[in-house]
């Protein structure tokens, strides 16, 4: 415990905004990964349906909506799969530091596989596997570094994490704008290679910090000879519940159908193999019948293993996987942002400025380029006025990374200015989420310690309406858009605006609510639970988003935003309805 207290010490001697300079290292490796992360994700779909737009063979795949929703539906539920098992790796086997460093390492391989020359399909899906394997080992480990940073000082851990997690929005937000323009200016491998060089300098900006970080994310001994306490052993007797033969079994089941349906769904739409065509009949396919059994046989499983323990702990179970159920429900709809509303962009929503419009626009641009820049180099100039001595080459190549960020800007904002006529990028419009979470998230968290704080049923119920509401205006504007008349940007920013107040109303409160919930030997299980629902929704947000070409075909454009209104908005309603019910389960947590 005294060692503990001397690193927590040594931490606090550099701060930068009164918080340990270390928190700033995190937050720029975080930055960095995200930028890279989103930086890939804002292309993939375009990239994947796009035809030849820059004179050469390989400039897309020019895939259909549905085929392309099917791979990026695969590839986004994996990202939430494999941290549950990269956590458990770094917790028994190499720590959370080399975790972030090898995940690190390996997503920019990946970059590297998807930047290559004419982006064959080999090297295209050996980078997205990197990326999964990759993600799997950073995402959980970054966190649990910050938490371990804050251990002793939980009172200031909340600002710590608003902190955080301005570094994740900032990173997506440069990276979507930056290596979406690069990408559709000059070529799509440019954009994929510039979200590989910046993960790259991150990952070694984070190993050479060690002198400052300590041991944080070490892997540590477990003192087994610490008696445990009272409240501690009655905890271990509450929360008592091995895995049975059975259940072993029914994980075994549920995960092989589980993984075989994610991968036999892009294939068999890409015409490659059906694995389960077997059992095809006219209403389900074979696919979906095999994904609905296994999702019953996972229920079952959850279920049973929950009813094995007393009421209080039981019930909260319970209240998590309602909250869970509900959350489904939310990215269904939210995450069409990196699918249907990135086609939206492209295909249905009127882009091109000139005079007046595009010196406004670019005025706008600039603004939204050079401050938050300005404000982010500013953090970066303090973090190395506290460190430079401990840490001169980590600095070094954040004001590399910095460099290049402001190379990058100027040559955008450049380019833009000397044009008489332009068109907005479609991955532009992925940025407004990342830019109003920035400006918002102040606002809407002193919600949570004001005396207007809802209840846990009514955060969902106000995000999903929010989310509803942006479908709405997406509705209504597109019923004016005829072929070959587009909808003004105006609708698309404003969905852009009600679905990003959704997702501070329900995202940041999600996990809250487990860590509140769960008791702490059942935090692994539940986060993992958490974590499968968030997969699931990601492959069925896809599904669903990669249908909006079949549903104007037969419809309007119009019906798949109305669609996407109706499922929300019910699921806000449900979820109010049974606040009485959560509130039960719950036992007076709030």
């Amino acid at each position: 415990m005294a060692a503990e207290t001397a690193t927590n010490a040594d931490l606090f001697k550099s701060k930068v905004l009164g918080h340990p300079a270390g928190l700033f290292v995190l937050f720029f490796t975080e930055m960095w990964e995200r930028f890279s992360f989103y930086g890939m994700r804002v292309l993939l779909i375009q990239f994947l349906t796009a035809k030849v737009i820059f004179g050469d063979a390989f400039s897309g795949w020019g895939w259909s909506a549905e085929q392309a929703g099917a791979l990026y539906g695969t590839y986004a539920m994996l990202l939430y799969l494999t941290p549950i098992l990269g956590g458990v790796i770094a917790d028994k086997y190499i720590g959370s530091r080399w975790a972030v460093i090898i995940g690190a390492i390996i997503m920019t391989l990946g970059h590297a596989s998807m930047a290559a020359e004419g982006i064959s399909k080999l090297w295209f899906f050996v980078g997205l596997a990197c990326l999964v394997i990759g993600t799997g080992f950073f995402k959980p480990n970054m966190p649990s570094i910050l938490g371990e940073m804050y251990k002793a000082l939980p009172e200031k851990k909340d600002a710590a994490y608003t902190i955080f997690y301005m570094g994740v929005n900032s990173g997506a937000f440069f990276g979507m704008m930056l290596c979406g323009y690069l990408a559709e200016t000059e070529g799509w491998h440019y954009g994929f290679g510039l979200a590989g060089i910046f993960m790259l300098l991150g990952t070694i900006q984070f190993w050479l910090a060690k002198p400052l970080l300590g041991e944080l994310g070490e892997l540590k001994k477990v003192d087994n000879t610490v008696e445990k306490t009272s409240e501690q052993i009655k905890e271990d007797h509450d929360t008592k519940n091995p895995y049975t033969l059975v259940d072993y079994i029914l994980i075994g089941i549920v995960s092989v159908i589980g993984l075989l349906y994610a991968f036999n769904d892009p294939l068999s739409k890409n015409g490659v193999l059906d694995l389960f065509a077997f059992l095809d009949t006219e209403t389900l396919r074979g696919q979906n019948i095999m994904a609905i059994l296994a999702l019953l046989t996972f229920l079952y499983l959850v279920i049973s293993r929950i009813l094995r323990y007393g009421k209080v702990i039981r019930d909260r179970m319970f209240a998590v996987i309602l909250l869970a159920f509900f959350l489904m429900f939310f990215f269904m709809s939210f995450e069409q942002g990196a699918t249907s509303l990135v086609l939206v962009a492209r295909d249905y929503v009127d882009r091109s400025l000139e005079g007046g419009a595009l010196l406004a626009f670019n005025i706008i641009n600039t603004c939204l380029t050079v401050i938050p820049l300005l404000i982010i180099s500013w953090v970066l100039f303090l973090l190395a006025k506290a460190t430079w001595t401990k840490i001169a080459m980590s600095n070094i190549i954040l004001f590399i990374c910095f460099a290049g960020i402001w190379a990058m800007a100027i040559y955008m904002l450049n380019a833009e200015f000397n044009k008489e006529v332009s068109e907005i990028t479609v991955s532009w419009f992925s940025i407004l989420n990342s830019f109003f979470i920035i400006s918002l998230a102040s606002t809407v968290s002193k919600l949570w310690d004001s005396k207007y704080n809802p209840s846990a049923a009514f955060k969902y119920g106000i995000g999903l309406i929010f989310v509803a509401i942006g479908f709405l205006i997406l509705g209504l504007g597109s019923m004016g858009a005829t072929e070959g008349v587009k909808m003004s940007i105006i609708f698309l920013i404003l969905t852009y605006l009600f679905h990003t107040l959704g997702e501070l109303f329900i995202s940041p409160v999600g996990l809250s609510y487990v860590s509140k919930l769960v008791p702490g030997k059942m935090l692994a299980f539940m986060f993992g639970m958490w974590y499968l629902a968030l997969a699931i929704a990601q492959k069925f947000a896809a599904i669903l988003g990669g249908q909006i070409e079949n549903i104007k075909e037969e419809y309007s454009l119009s019906h798949f935003f109305f669609l996407f209104t109706l499922i929300p908005a019910t699921a806000a309603i449900l979820v109010m309805l049974v606040n009485p019910l959560l509130k039960k389960l719950m036992h007076g947590v709030r």
